[in-house]
């Protein structure tokens, strides 16, 4: 099966399952392609989990989810080193971080010390322990769902943990007639069960691997940095965008073009990705005012728009 057909057939398959929410299966799919990691942000019970969930059978992928607490402790997720008395050493019981697709369930509900020891394994696909070091996958993706701020019990991510997120998807609530299906259909109780894969981990790799053969044009490239520069001029933001901001739009934009048959991305790869990508990685300047998490956001849209696109 060719590279097209097989990612368009794993879009249709997980689509079967949550229903209505295209965009944001493809965005998970194309930071899947990029290596990224990936934050769902939203209200509860709009399918984020569902999403996650469908992603790893899709492409029979290992899979495990961490529910976040206040009282979790990093060894609750990296594994601990436990004495064999049998062996008279020490052995290293790996924590649910060993799988390749981790959902972070509510990762904002714990505190910064636990969220921390996410940064190594999303920064490095590794975890290290009394000086040893164990890689994790690959592929290795971690996928966090977040409640907003507003809600009570929850930490802000700090601004390191956030730039790791290669991209931010909000699912929203399905429309009255998609919400009608999922009422009569129930599918997260009856098609996540049979779903079927449509690959495996090492074609995702191959994947992987296969995404640097994307062209990308040196406009293009330019348009990248066009916008992580007017960023880091903006009078409205406290900090600009990183260059792991900047490496990620090349990226995604890569991986949209492989989802869509290419081997060229187009200006519209990285416009229509730009805001999903960046927005959570800024900081407003109002924020500290207001308090409202989606300043930033409204600040980089209007940037957006005063960056020419290549044509």
């Amino acid at each position: 099966m060719a590279i097209h057909d097989r990612l368009t057939a794993l879009q249709k398959q997980v689509s079967s399952v949550l229903l209505g929410k295209q965009d944001a299966i493809r965005k998970v799919l194309i930071a899947l392609l990029a290596r990224g990691h990936v934050l769902l942000e939203d209200v509860p019970g709009v399918g984020k989990t569902l999403l996650s969930r469908s992603v790893a059978r899709g492409v029979d992928c290992t899979f495990s989810r961490i529910q976040m607490t206040p009282d979790l402790l990093p060894s609750d997720i990296l594994g601990v080193s436990i004495y064999d008395t049998d062996a008279g050493e020490f052995t290293f019981k790996r924590g649910p971080i060993f799988a390749n697709i981790i959902l972070a369930d509510e990762v904002n509900r714990t505190t910064p010390r636990t969220q921390s020891a996410l940064l190594e394994a999303m920064n490095e696909s590794q975890v290290t322990n009394d000086g040893q070091t164990y890689p994790l996958g690959p592929p290795f993706m971690v996928i966090a769902t977040q409640n907003p701020y507003e809600f009570e019990g929850t930490y802000f991510l700090p601004e390191n943990q956030l730039d790791r997120f290669m991209i931010r998807i909000r699912i929203g609530h399905p429309d009255k007639d998609t919400e009608r299906d999922i009422l009569h259909k129930q599918p997260a109780r009856t098609l996540l069960e049979t779903l079927r894969p449509v690959m495996n981990g090492q074609d995702v790799v191959l994947l992987q691997d296969k995404l640097h053969t994307v062209r990308v044009d040196e406009a293009i490239i330019n348009y990248v940095l066009d916008i992580t520069e007017a960023t880091r001029r903006s009078e409205e933001l406290t900090v600009g965008l990183s260059p792991r901001a900047s490496l990620s739009m090349m990226e995604a934009a890569r991986a949209s073009a492989m989802l869509d048959g290419r081997d060229y991305a187009v200006p519209d790869d990285v416009k229509d990705l730009a805001s999903a990508i960046c927005a959570h990685r800024l900081r407003a300047k109002s924020f500290a005012h207001d308090g409202a998490a989606s300043a930033a956001e409204g600040v980089f849209e209007k940037i957006l728009e005063t960056i020419p696109v290549p044509q």
